[in-house]
């Protein structure tokens, strides 16, 4: 594959209190992504995500403390699904390396279960801080019933990827975190349980084309 051009440029980075907003800004324009990024992939509709939820002075073990990062393949799909590297435990549903993994599973599943292909991956992407998702990708690998771009609108219709909104439509704080005590074991998804309300497949209206 060859890259066309450089869609959107995430960066958090901790600093001192006594940088303002703005020269962290052209800071990292001018030492970090200026060297990385040849310029040619870089066009006036290029986004540009830097420190997008505003200051980062309390940073490391000061600003996150806890156990977490464990388990992350077993917890999800083995060595089956792909995985974008957040953990689950020790997050509350307001993370969404937990509630965005949640949302990516139903819409995954029901894609599957509404007969829309018979095998599917629903990749998000999120900036702290930014509440639409940069990003929603959906690939079925050759096994869907109509193009992928075709399945990845009736997603992006059906399902809301906002982080308050996957909170409030998955009823992700229903009985606090104590629910979740139960994902210590047996995983996080294929389970049968009312808790995991990730796991029930929405409706897809869709027609199959005609032969």
């Amino acid at each position: 594959m060859v890259p066309l051009r450089v869609h959107t440029v995430l960066i958090s980075t901790q600093h001192d209190e006594t940088v303002t907003n703005d020269e962290i800004a052209a800071d990292l324009k001018e030492h970090v992504i200026k060297p990385v990024i040849p310029e040619q992939y870089l066009d006036e509709k290029t986004i540009f995500h830097l420190n997008p939820s505003g200051r980062f002075v309390i940073g490391g073990p000061h600003g996150d403390a806890g156990l977490t990062g464990r388990k992350i393949i077993i917890d999800t799909y083995g060595g089956w699904g792909a995985h974008g590297g957040g953990a689950f435990s020790g997050k509350d549903p307001t993370k969404v390396d937990r509630s965005g993994a949640y949302i990516a599973r139903q819409a995954a599943k029901s894609i599957v279960a509404n007969g829309l292909a018979r095998r599917c991956i629903v990749q998000v992407s999120y900036a702290i801080g930014v509440p639409e998702p940069l990003s929603v990708f959906v690939d079925t690998y050759g096994t869907g019933k109509i193009p992928d771009r075709e399945i990845l609108r009736i997603v992006t219709e059906n399902f809301d990827f906002r982080p308050g909104m996957i909170i409030i439509n998955l009823d992700l704080m229903r009985g606090g975190n104590g629910r979740y005590l139960k994902t210590a074991a047996y995983g996080h998804f294929g389970r049968e349980d009312p808790d995991f309300t990730w796991e029930v497949v929405k409706p897809l209206k869709w027609e199959e084309p005609s032969a």
